[in-house]
Parts: C-alpha cells; structure tokens; sequence
C-alpha cells in the first residue's frame, strides 16, 4: 500500500477515535448532570418534608406557649378562680392579723424598723418575699419585734410611668391598711420581667384579690398626689442611701440612725434575724 493510502487510513482511525472518545465523554457528561440533577431532586424533597416538620413543631410550641400562658413567665391568676383563691389564702396565712398601716406591716411600737426597698416587678424581690421573708413575719414581725416599711425604687420596671402607677396601687391601697396584702400578691403572681404584663386590668384584678378593699375608695385614692410625691421622696431616700439595686435594706432602733442591712442571701432568713437579734441587744 502506498505511504500516502498509509497515512490517510491512521488518520481516518485517528479520527475516529478522538469522535468516539468525545462520545463517551459526552455520555459521562450527561450521566453526571443526569446524577447531580437527580441528587437534587432528592435533596429538594428532604429540605421539603424538613420543612413540613418544622412546621408542625413551630406550631406545637406556639401551643404549648399559648396553654401555658407564655415563655416562662408566670400565668396570670384570675381573682375569683381556685389558683387565686389559693394565692389569697397563702398570703392570708403569711400577714393575716398582723396590724397595718399606710405602708408599714407590724406592730408600730416595735422596737426595731427594716425599711425595705423593692421594686413590685422585680424578681429578686420576688425571691425575697416567697424565701427570707416568711421567716421573718413569723420570727420577728409576729412577734412584735419588728416592723417593716416598704419604700419604692425603681429597678427592673422599664417604664418610669408605670413604675409610678403600679407603685401608687399599692399605697392606696394602703390608705385602707391593705397596702402589704396587694405587695404580696403581686409579687406572688409577678409576671415575665420585660414582657409588659402590668396593665390596668393586671392592677384591677390584684385589687379584686385583696380581701376587703374597698374597690371605689382604691380606685379614687390612686389619683391622690401625696402617693405618687411619697414613691419620689423613696427614690431619693434610696438615692442618699447609695442604693441602686433591689430588695435594699435599712435597720434601725427607736430613733437611731438607719444602718444597711446586707444579708447576702435573699432565701435564707437566719443573717436577717442575727442581725436583728444584735441591734435589739445593743
């Protein structure tokens, strides 16, 4: 055969050769776009069923919440049910036959007065009231050797307007010598701090808690300036104190100057009582 017949057949062979081989490289091409467009698909319906049952659990929470009456904070009590019956019946236990007066709880002859500042919607306050303090009333209050006066500081209320509202509440109640049991109550049923539950319907169900208030008389007493003049002078008491948190804490005897009391436990009411079992000695 002739060399020129030669070259033309190898590059005839040579040129099929390289058409085959784009052939299988294309058909490679093509099984692999067919395999990715086929991984996707099942990555679609898997990101798809993974959001139906997201779904679903975001709704089961939003449930759940919605039973239970919020993300942690306490439920609100409803005055006339059973929880508020039992709320009234625990404070009742607490302060019940216990003289008061304005915003002073204990006989007012005690020899010993603790001025305690709080702040109605913070918890540190709560954990006071339903830890350190039943001891108290029961060790050193009911006893008649102390008495205690509640002051107001703003704390963990975000909104100084109703911080004064709320805290008016409570004195005029006062004016009725019920002042301690609507304190106790609310900080009993103290809601989620931050979440906005002080409303005037929360206050209006507090005062319908409160054993024998005289609702009207309540609801004109609130509007008497003295109230919200006394909550200012209890800021500035606190101010000249140096105290910026709450519960804060001031102890005196008779007419002697006040001393801060810091206990470094607001659940354990023994360093309360030492404390006040050496002033009364002193």
């Amino acid at each position: 055969m002739c060399k020129s017949c030669l070259m033309s057949t190898a590059e005839g062979d040579e040129e099929d050769l390289t058409r085959k081989q784009r052939r299988e490289q294309a058909r490679a091409q093509r099984k692999q776009l067919e395999e990715a467009e086929a991984a996707s698909a099942v990555r679609r319906k898997r990101l798809s069923q993974l959001g139906i049952v997201t779904a679903v659990v975001v709704v089961v929470i939003v449930v759940i919440l919605v039973a239970t009456g919020g993300g942690g904070g306490t439920k609100k009590v409803v005055s006339g049910t059973k929880a508020a019956n039992e709320t009234v019946a625990t404070v009742n236990s607490l302060i019940g036959g216990i003289p008061e007066h304005e915003n002073v709880l204990g006989n007012p002859k005690a020899p010993v007065t603790l001025q305690y500042f709080g702040d109605l919607e913070c918890p540190i306050c709560k954990e006071f009231t339903l830890g350190a303090l039943p001891a108290l009333l029961q060790s050193e209050v009911r006893t008649g050797k102390v008495k205690i006066e509640y002051l107001s500081l703003e704390t963990a209320t975000r909104e100084p307007e109703v911080f004064k509202t709320q805290q008016v509440a409570a004195l005029a109640a006062g004016k009725q010598s019920k002042m301690w049991y609507f304190v106790e109550l609310f900080y009993h049923e103290q809601g989620e701090e931050d979440s906005g539950y002080v409303t005037e319907n929360y206050l209006q169900n507090l005062a319908q808690q409160v054993p024998g208030l005289n609702l009207t008389k309540w609801t004109t007493d609130r509007n008497d300036e003295a109230l919200a003049n006394q909550v200012a002078n209890d800021a500035q008491t606190a101010s000249n104190q140096g105290f910026t948190g709450t519960p804060s804490f001031l102890l005196s005897k008779g007419g002697g100057a006040p001393q801060k009391l810091e206990a470094g436990t607001y659940t354990e009411a023994a360093p309360y009582e030492a404390a006040i079992e050496k002033l009364l000695k002193s």
